[in-house]
């Protein structure tokens, strides 16, 4: 007869349960589920803030996002290699049903320029569309140029050369720039267009926002673009900008608003929406949206919902709202999101089953 010792107790028993746990444990308490996302600086710290907040009320779902640049986000989604893309350059209604893709804003902001000139601090430099134009010309070369020093009657101006600062990457943020300077420069339109990545006629490059606000802070007498919550966030001195409408205006969530304030929203063309030069005697001019891109046909059904469930808690949210305003993002109306649900229910879909709602 066999002796059964406490050791053999013992491996039954770690048996057992190790089988019970096949049986009954396969599947955890709950299925994490896994969103990840890439594309556009512009929002990033607002979309890693979003996610942070809703980890912590949803445990069961990770959102990751990576700013690479809106190009670099429009070929991930395009690829298949993320559940979400992000661009602050829009697609065409074209360029979506070529791509299959569904395209929807998620806030609005603001590009700022920034400058590196000791002594002048956030707010003080004044600037128009005309002179910022001539200055990414490599027209106005100097910043004691008689027309910067026109717009800025009693602020020292010094005799040094303007260092002048563009993103390298494939740019949503340079091209809502770019835009911006085509509507007020026909110079600008005519030799160098609308694109994310412009042939640039002058200047440095830095890759990504953190590379342009890193050149502008390190070097003196320069001038770069970037949107405003990196400019708050790596302290940097930032302009004043004659709007459409003649006046004198900082950047804000006001300025932001009143520039966004009527925009056209439909899918009928995509969502495609530009805000640049915008009416309104209280726009700031280079107010941008940021879209999101997804993917029409879903692998998974409950990626799917998953995914726009964390974008419907960012519409919809209070807790979401709030980290929007304290970036000075603006939150879309909710007439908007009415419009975007309305499209996610209709056209994205896993094995032909709509993911939401």
């Amino acid at each position: 007869m066999m002796r059964v010792t406490q050791k053999t107790r013992l491996a039954t028993a770690v048996i057992l349960i190790a089988v019970s746990g096949l049986l009954v444990g396969a599947v955890p308490a709950f299925a994490a589920t896994s969103i990840t996302g890439t594309g556009a600086t512009f929002p990033q710290f607002l979309y890693q803030k979003w996610a942070a907040a809703y980890h912590a009320a949803n445990p069961s779902v990770q959102i990751s996002y990576t700013g690479t640049g809106s190009g670099a986000g429009i070929q991930a989604i395009q690829a298949g290699t993320v559940d979400f893309g992000a661009s602050d350059a829009p697609l065409a209604k074209a360029a979506l049903n070529q791509s299959k893709l569904v395209q929807f804003p998620t806030c609005v902001g603001g590009i700022v320029p920034i400058v590196n000139i000791p002594g002048v601090g956030t707010g003080r430099l004044k600037l128009s569309g005309h002179v910022l134009a001539r200055i990414y010309l490599g027209e106005i070369t100097k910043w004691n140029n008689p027309e910067i020093r026109s717009l800025n009657s009693g602020l020292n101006l010094p005799n040094e050369s303007i260092k002048v600062i563009y993103r390298a990457d494939s740019s949503g943020t340079t091209w809502n720039f770019t835009t911006y300077l085509s509507r007020v420069s026909s110079t600008w339109a005519g030799d160098v267009g609308i694109s994310k990545s412009p042939a640039w006629p002058v200047g440095i490059g830095g890759n990504k926002s953190d590379g342009v606000a890193n050149l502008v802070k390190t070097e003196k007498y320069s001038i770069g673009y970037i949107e405003y919550a990196y400019a708050k966030t790596y302290k940097i001195a930032y302009a004043q900008m004659r709007n459409r409408a003649g006046k004198w205006v900082l950047p804000s969530s006001t300025s932001f608003a009143a520039a966004a304030a009527g925009a056209p929203w439909s899918w009928n063309n995509g969502f495609y929406t530009v805000l640049a030069n915008a009416k309104g005697t209280g726009s700031w001019p280079m107010t941008a949206a940021t879209f999101v891109l997804v993917r029409r046909t879903q692998a998974s059904k409950e990626t799917g919902n998953a995914m726009l469930r964390f974008f419907d808690w960012a519409y919809r949210v209070a807790k979401a709202k709030a980290a929007a305003r304290s970036l000075d993002f603006v939150s879309m109306p909710p007439s908007v999101v009415t419009k975007v649900e309305a499209v996610w229910r209709s056209f994205i879909k896993a094995s032909r089953v709509p993911c939401w709602p």
